[in-house]
């Protein structure tokens, strides 16, 4: 399995931004479908982005699509999420997910988990 280290968390005002970095260990970084979940207090984990092995396709939950952007330099074996437009329902724990294989899922079904940053949106 891949280790995960979320970075990039912390206490915004609405309508800034915040781009997360998740660093992995490892040299098969490449062979990992990558996505980031969130979970708010008091409500279950949920799908935010995800994009495919080489960068090219990405999908995002509706709630957002415009506003966040996922990506990732192979090189560094780093997957990153620009937050912009950043409102406080945004406000959870922010965690990096990868998952073997070529499929992109919006599912939970990933193979391994960072330990989470928190992002926090204030009105």
């Amino acid at each position: 399995q891949v280790q995960l280290v979320e970075s990039g968390g912390g206490l915004v005002q609405a309508g800034d931004s915040l781009r997360l970095s998740c660093a992995a260990s490892g040299r098969t970084f490449s062979r990992y479908v990558m996505g980031w979940f969130r979970q708010a207090p008091g409500k279950e984990r949920e799908f935010v982005a995800a994009i495919s092995r080489d960068g090219v396709i990405t999908y995002y939950a509706d709630s957002v699509k415009g506003r966040f952007r996922i990506s990732r330099d192979n090189a560094k074996n780093t997957v990153y999420l620009q937050m912009n437009s950043l409102k406080p329902e945004d406000t959870a724990v922010y965690y990096c997910a990868a998952r073997i294989g070529v499929a992109i899922t919006t599912s939970q079904d990933f193979d391994s988990w960072g330990q989470g940053t928190q992002v926090t949106v204030s009105s």
